[in-house]
């Protein structure tokens, strides 16, 4: 089985890489992809850049070029949800576009013709996580995860977020890698460590370097169980 693992940074899937240590580079499609063989399985990570466009792009690439399966995207979000604080690791139950506008034709905002506005996430994979948090010790929350290609720092924007979509975390790709992948038939997970909190804490504040060797250890565990 193939599967893609996709972060936003080059920092989000670096780790992963330094990890397997032996794998091939392939370029496609303007961006460099990354062979892993893990067992009996391969593994192709990217780095997809960030905001939707690209997300989807290196989605859609995955799925359709190198034949992955299943998909994974890994990196961080801000939490609009006022329980969630810096550090904490969710899964997306499902995801919407909170920057998707056609209310003058009377659409709910996030909602496209032809499509839904939200996206539910896989819930095999999800289950892994879960099984996957409790293993290694984490708590995991699950939520709604809202996308848009705006960096959202402000607190009345993540209050109408929050609001309109009842959302619990904002971030740059999962709808779009959602919508690709729900369309393509290909199951998918969104992993998020929350990096901002509704009240202003910055995930440096938290321990940035322990996070991440935490959310790493979380994605390497769930490769060795997908």
């Amino acid at each position: 089985m193939t599967f893609g693992i996709i972060g936003a940074l080059p920092e989000e899937i670096a780790p992963v890489l330094a990890h397997y240590k032996d794998y091939e580079t392939l370029e496609f499609g303007g961006n460099t992809f990354y062979k892993i063989k893990a067992g009996n399985k391969t593994a192709m990570l990217a780095c997809s850049r960030i905001g939707k466009v690209h997300a989807a792009l290196t989605a859609s690439t995955m799925i359709l070029h190198f034949g992955c399966e299943k998909i994974i995207f890994n990196g961080i979000a801000g939490a609009i949800n006022p329980s969630y604080k810096v550090g904490d690791l969710l899964f997306a139950s499902k995801l919407c576009q909170h920057d998707v506008d056609l209310t003058i034709f009377d659409y709910p905002y996030g909602f496209v013709p032809g499509s839904e506005t939200f996206v539910k996430s896989d819930s095999t994979l999800n289950a892994i996580a879960k099984e996957v948090a409790s293993e290694l010790g984490f708590q995991i929350y699950e939520g709604i995860v809202a996308s848009g290609d705006q960096f959202v720092n402000q607190k009345d924007k993540k209050q109408w977020i929050r609001e309109t979509f009842q959302a619990d975390a904002v971030e740059m790709e999962g709808a779009s890698v959602a919508v690709v992948c729900e369309n393509l038939k290909v199951p998918f997970c969104i992993l998020r460590t929350i990096s901002d909190s509704v009240n202003d804490e910055k995930l440096e504040e938290y321990n940035e370097e322990e996070s991440g060797k935490r959310n790493i250890a979380f994605v390497i565990q769930m490769i060795e169980k997908i």
